[in-house]
């Protein structure tokens, strides 16, 4: 179990968001955090802390420039997301990324696009590949939503579908819709289905808002799973203390 840390962008600033909110258009917004510091920031204090596998994220257009000045502050130790295609994807590698994340990219039209996978996996290849499993729960089942979390996809996180994704990736990055940026505690169900059926490294964002929810998520997961935290950092506005957590999920590491 590993603390991945996350730089958030949206409209060219470091922020933490109430990622449901973006399909409200720019007004509707629910910002829980906007910092002072650029994203190069962050990157060097991820680096300096030696917190690798992180990822950036682009919360919609205008976050280029603030991506790559993270991605060239901290070579290899971060990942990129967020309108990644095949056409851009060599251009994040190129700035410094370890790895690109697509969502959309692949799941387009409610269904998993095959075509635009094994696009992407031949254009940078499995291992610097991420595959975003963002997902809702319905009808006590788990489904990848897509274009900004508004679209439920036909595509469920099954067992069967997390080990066929599993041959075109080095990882998974799961958020937790329905939790991310509301500081409303981890969804268990989703840690649990996670830790008993990925191979894979995988990360879990979503809720954690405490260090008694990460022991819960060590506990639940059996240290298997990986997992990120924004909007309750105090590095983002939060109470949780970001020593505290680099500390304990340090400890954690063989």
């Amino acid at each position: 179990m590993q603390f991945r840390p996350c730089i958030d962008l949206h409209q060219g600033k470091v922020k933490q968001i109430v990622g449901e909110t973006l399909n409200t258009g720019n007004l509707g917004v629910v910002e829980n955090f906007v910092s002072e510091h650029d994203s190069s920031h962050y990157a060097a204090m991820f680096r300096r802390d030696g917190l690798r596998g992180g990822h950036v994220i682009m919360l919609g257009g205008g976050n280029e420039e603030a991506a790559v000045r993270a991605l060239s502050a901290y070579e290899g130790g971060l990942q990129i997301g967020g309108g990644i295609t095949a056409d851009n994807a060599d251009f994040y590698l190129e700035q410094g990324a370890s790895h690109v994340i697509v969502t959309s990219y692949i799941f387009r039209d409610g269904e998993l696009n095959i075509d635009n996978l094994n696009r992407m996996v031949d254009k940078v290849g499995k291992e610097r590949l991420v595959i975003d499993l963002s997902c809702k729960e319905k009808d006590g089942k788990w489904f990848v939503v897509t274009n900004q979390w508004k679209t439920f996809s036909s595509f469920e996180v099954s067992p069967d579908n997390i080990r066929y994704l599993e041959r075109f990736c080095d990882e998974f990055l799961v958020h937790a819709v329905d939790v991310e940026g509301k500081q409303s505690g981890i969804q268990e169900s989703l840690v649990r289905h996670l830790s008993q059926h990925v191979s894979i490294p995988t990360t879990y964002a979503g809720g954690a808002r405490s260090m008694d929810d990460l022991t819960l998520f060590r506990d639940l997961c059996g240290g298997r799973l990986d997992i990120t935290i924004g909007s309750a950092l105090d590095i983002f506005g939060g109470k949780l203390p970001y020593r505290d957590v680099v500390a304990y999920c340090g400890g954690l590491q063989e």
